[in-house]
């Protein structure tokens, strides 16, 4: 059985019983019932995950997936090529928004070459390339189905790895010229959306190159025919090893029973993926922020997830998931150290509403 395969079929749900234990807690706590609104939904779904009611972070890590794609001969983006490995080489460097947000937050980052089309000698990029880049998707498949599953593995592998040194929060992060038009042309594959309503500007083009973009989109879907009740077959004729490879990582966290962010858009079609080949990752998954890149709505509806946060953000690379590991802790401290409506010595507590909605 491929460490794929057995993935898939290890992954467990939500411990119920502990969701319930955890809002009975939350109940308890001397505050109006509800009115912590989603940081009391993340401390209950954190106990689904551990099987716990209190949880600490130990060590967090963004796993910053890097791949070039073909379809930049398209002219899809107004960024060059080579881009994708300048980036890859200051991830290292420490110096992009995703760095310096993860030092703020304490959080350490992985940066793993899953298909970028140059050799890195650093060792602060780990090497598991399946391919110099997929090819262009609007001309034939952008990858085989075995290159997209080794580059799923890359992600579980990458996800194995850190747990074992210790790590229980994640965050997922990517790079590569081109990768808003696999998103897109992913997300049409799996839900039938129109090209026009999945396909945006990324990272910045004029509203003549977005009508090209859109073209590509709908060209790689006509030529390649992915079936959306196969999702590897979706990957790998229209994503990327990039978005291959975040997959593996939510897959990775699943199986580990370990919380993993979701980033943007990029981040979430890749989220998507590793849903819909198993529904209980959903247990698992934290949105971020909602991404400029209006196609995230759609996934998110698709998930069944409301992202945290909203500010307008769009780089992408995982800058995303160091805020919303900041939420997340703020929501175990507050778990953890509110008195109880016994301990504060509120009176009647009993006759509190509850302000949830229902």
């Amino acid at each position: 059985m491929s460490l794929f395969e057995e993935t898939l079929k290890c992954i467990e749900g939500k411990d119920e019983e502990a969701v319930k234990k955890a809002w009975k807690r939350l109940d308890s706590l001397t505050k109006p019932i509800g009115s912590l609104g989603k940081l009391e939904e993340i401390a209950a779904k954190m106990a689904g995950i551990t099987g716990k009611i209190h949880n600490k972070i130990n060590k967090k890590n963004i796993v910053i997936m890097c791949s070039d794609n073909g379809v930049v001969e398209e002219g899809v983006s107004n960024c060059p090529k080579d881009l994708t490995v300048t980036v890859t080489k200051n991830f290292a460097r420490g110096i992009t928004g995703v760095c310096v947000l993860s030092d703020f937050a304490k959080s350490d980052i992985t940066v793993v070459d899953v298909g970028v089309d140059y050799d890195f000698d650093d060792p602060k990029i780990i090497n598991k390339k399946v391919a110099y880049g997929t090819k262009n998707m609007v001309k034939g498949p952008a990858m085989t189905r075995e290159e997209c599953i080794k580059a799923i593995e890359a992600g579980i592998e990458s996800v194995d790895d850190l747990v074992k040194k210790g790590y229980n929060l994640f965050g997922t992060g990517e790079m590569g010229v081109g990768n808003t038009a696999t998103s897109s042309a992913i997300l049409s594959a799996i839900t039938g959306l129109p090209v026009d309503l999945t396909v945006g500007k990324g990272s910045g083009i004029t509203d003549e190159q977005l009508k090209s973009k859109k073209k590509a989109v709908q060209a790689a879907i006509d030529v390649n025919k992915p079936d959306p009740k196969d999702i590897i077959d979706v990957l790998s004729k229209v994503g990327g090893f990039d978005i291959a490879g975040m997959c593996g990582c939510f897959l990775g966290a699943a199986k580990n029973r370990v919380p993993i962010v979701i980033d943007g858009f990029i981040s979430s079609a890749a989220a998507l993926c590793a849903f819909k080949l198993n529904e209980k990752v959903g247990d698992y998954l934290f949105p971020s922020h909602l991404s400029a890149e209006p196609a995230i709505s759609y996934v998110m509806r698709e998930l069944g997830l409301k992202p945290m946060l909203n500010l307008d953000m769009r780089l992408g690379e995982g800058s995303g998931c160091p805020l919303e590991f900041s939420v997340i802790e703020a929501a175990l401290y507050t778990m953890d150290n509110m008195a109880t409506f016994e301990e504060a010595d509120v009176k009647n507590s009993d006759k509190f509403i509850d302000i949830r909605e229902k």
